[in-house]
């Protein structure tokens, strides 16, 4: 296996897997939406994204998006990550450790303060995941959303 960071040219490969990842949140596919977005973020420079590709073939194992952030209580970079996605016939096989590995070795090259995740209270494998490679849950901070609506 091998990660690479997406660029523009990636987008064939990388949009069906992000569909798949919206549809597990239960949202609806939205091919042209997605490949838009996606488009926007890498043109933007507004996040980073790495894939986990089969090492005899290009074939997209998983892969995990990133977006930057900032702290003002220490001065530093954050880097939220807020998508993690691994196809089904890749899990178990190291695939999301891989991709967090690089993403923990980015923010550190980066300078930043911290790696930030969430996920859903039932997601029990990802929360043991995020565990085992050092992510602790945090217990200082109460997180709140304000949904605005479309």
């Amino acid at each position: 296996m091998r990660i690479v960071q997406a660029t523009l040219e990636h987008l064939d490969l990388l949009t069906p897997m992000f569909i798949k990842y919206r549809e597990f949140y239960g949202e609806l596919a939205l091919p042209d939406s997605s490949r838009k977005f996606l488009e926007n973020r890498l043109k933007r420079k507004e996040s980073v994204i790495y894939m986990a590709l089969a090492d005899e073939e290009d074939r997209l194992l998983g892969y995990c998006q990133l977006y930057p952030s900032f702290s003002s209580l220490s001065l530093k970079r954050v880097w939220i990550l807020n998508d993690i996605y691994v196809a089904e016939d890749a899990r178990r096989q190291l695939v999301a450790d891989r991709l967090l590995q690089t993403a923990k070795k980015m923010a550190k090259d980066t300078n930043a303060i911290r790696l930030r995740v969430a996920t859903s209270q039932n997601n029990l494998a990802a929360q043991k995941t995020y565990e085992s490679i050092g992510f602790r849950e945090d217990t200082v901070f109460k997180n709140y959303t304000l949904e605005l609506g479309d």
